[in-house]
């Protein structure tokens, strides 16, 4: 097609039906952009010739991206990451950094070109990985709560990263010069704290009023969001951070005000939009004969990063006292890095500071670890299963932080109904059967959860229900009824296989969330599937039906 607007126009049909392909695959839509864009580019097909716009498009892109990114960290958040999410998440900084620096120093590479990859292996990506425990509905659980919390310290650390390498702009010879490392240290120590004292007085004398006067109109506050977060973009580079790390800093700065959800609501679809011309960009810019002589290095490190940083996460989680399952699930969400680590390394090359190669690199390595832990996301359980055995020495003997919330007196009167799964349904679930006169007690791995439910003064036992060992501590033998809702079939096929081996005769019923998985569960042989959509439906259609027609009433 010829001029600019054409080729748009055939750009987003391809990255269109290619998103879709890969979505078909189950992988993020991020991989379908990149593969558009090194074969859109010079190195295959050369459809490409409008590369300022497209260029633009992507800076501007990856502003958006670092201020939704700031949007969502509020100080709230930073001040209950907690002492696991924290030692987690420095922890696994420290090690990907240092070992992966040797590492790379081993393949042959230079000091900063090893120094920029090796921070780049460490971030995961915070869109991925919500997606794919939200898809799971493991949010909420205790491992995907770790793991958003070494999330958050992993988008400070980019941050800061991002803030550090742009100091060294111009210092060439920095890395065998400690009197030059000194001086970036104190120009980035005293232009950090000169941010921060002009962004306190903006957020709390000035943005609050200007934010609730372009609330007015919900159009107008996108606008201001975008145009708040170019504006500080262009200012942090003119400062000597960077775009991105100015971006970060203006989505900051709104993080605290009430509009935050309306703001990050409506530029979510204006990041990914703007992301996928970031994509293309950094696609059609890699040639095939700098990827073809990364690949020997990629296999390498993506294996570092794919066995590496989740036996990191499972060693400190294990110290820590939790269980090896649980170091386990929250390890796997970073087995990958990000599209942060591209956005880094591509910095380094604007910077002057690495070549094209580490990019090259680097989306290698991106390529192969977000494609192969999403898989490995996505069926964790069957994963852990397999391995279960071997994770043995990633659990202390006595799991002291998990066990702590165990001890739970027993009943006076004998156990009728065993509720396992106590998230939203299974806690009100349990709270009903009570209010009934059933003897009910409920189990659940989340700690917190069972803190709160005991705290409302209802009978838990905090554990794993898949494991048998656990299972002979319940009272199993007197329950009548055994009630599991967890949303996963594979958890479920883990618990009636627990539930047989521990010799228990009774009646069982699952909740499920599609047709699906009610056959599934139907096929196991259990006794009663619960469709809390369709129960809840049926009473609300009779409900209303009540009260749209009601039944005459006897003269």
């Amino acid at each position: 097609m010829e001029g600019p607007f054409g080729e748009f126009a055939l750009l987003l049909m391809i990255c269109a039906l290619a998103g879709a392909v890969f979505v078909r695959l189950k992988q993020p839509v991020l991989i379908a952009y990149i593969v558009v864009g090194i074969l859109v580019g010079p190195s295959v097909f050369g459809l490409v010739g409008a590369h300022d716009q497209i260029d633009l498009l992507a800076q501007v892109g990856v502003a958006v991206l670092l201020f939704v990114v700031g949007l969502k960290l509020d100080l709230h958040h930073i001040r209950h990451i907690g002492p696991v999410a924290l030692a987690t998440g420095l922890g696994q900084l420290g090690f990907t950094i240092a070992f992966g620096f040797v590492l790379i120093l081993a393949l042959g590479k230079g000091v900063m070109e090893a120094l920029y990859v090796a921070v780049a292996l460490t971030f995961s990506s915070t869109i991925i990985i919500v997606k794919l425990l939200s898809d799971k509905r493991e949010l909420d659980s205790l491992h995907g709560r770790i793991a958003v919390g070494f999330l958050i310290v992993q988008d400070l650390a980019v941050v800061i990263a991002m803030m550090t390498m742009s100091a060294l702009r111009g210092a060439g010879g920095t890395e065998g010069d400690p009197a030059a490392w000194l001086d970036v240290l104190l120009s980035l120590g005293w232009r950090l704290a000169a941010a921060a004292a002009l962004m306190f007085v903006l957020m709390r004398h000035v943005l609050p009023v200007v934010v609730s006067a372009m609330a007015r109109s919900q159009e107008l506050l996108l606008v201001f969001a975008v145009a708040w977060g170019i504006a500080l973009a262009a200012l942090g580079e003119w400062a000597g951070f960077s775009k991105e790390a100015g971006a970060f800093l203006a989505g900051f700065s709104l993080a605290s005000t009430p509009y935050r959800e309306a703001m990050n609501a409506r530029l979510t679809g204006v990041r990914d939009f703007l992301l996928l011309f970031f994509f293309i960009d950094l696609g059609a810019k890699l040639e095939l004969s700098t990827l073809g002589a990364e690949v020997g290095p990629a296999v390498v490190l993506s294996l570092f990063v794919l066995i590496g940083n989740p036996l990191i996460v499972m060693a400190i989680m294990g110290y820590m006292g939790y269980r090896k399952r649980t170091g386990f699930l929250a390890g796997l969400t970073v087995a990958q890095i990000s599209e942060f680590s591209i956005v880094f390394v591509a910095m380094g090359i604007t910077l002057g500071h690495v070549g094209v190669e580490a990019l090259g690199l680097t989306t290698l390595v991106g390529l192969v670890t977000i494609t192969v832990s999403t898989y490995m996301i996505l069926y964790s359980q069957p994963l852990y299963e397999k391995l279960a055995p071997w994770l043995g020495p990633f659990e202390r003997r006595r799991p002291f932080r998990e066990l702590a919330v165990e001890r739970q007196p027993r009943p006076e009167r004998p156990v009728e109904a065993i509720v396992f799964g106590l998230g939203r349904y299974g806690s009100r679930l349990l709270a009903q059967l009570r209010d009934a006169g059933v003897e009910a007690i409920g189990v659940d791995f989340d700690p917190e959860a069972v803190r709160e439910l005991r705290r409302h003064r209802l009978p838990v036992r905090f554990g794993d229900g898949e494991d048998p060992d656990f299972l002979e501590s319940l009272p199993l033998a007197e329950a009548r009824w055994v009630v599991t809702t967890f949303p996963q079939w594979e958890s479920n096929r883990a618990l009636l296989h627990a539930l047989k081996s521990a010799g228990y005769r009774g009646h069982i019923a699952g909740a499920v969330r599609d047709n699906a998985h009610a056959l599934a569960l139907a096929r196991a042989g259990i006794d009663r599937v619960l469709n809390p959509f369709e129960d809840a439906a049926d009473r609300a259609a009779q409900t209303l039906a009540a009260e749209i027609r009601p039944q005459e009433q006897p003269a």
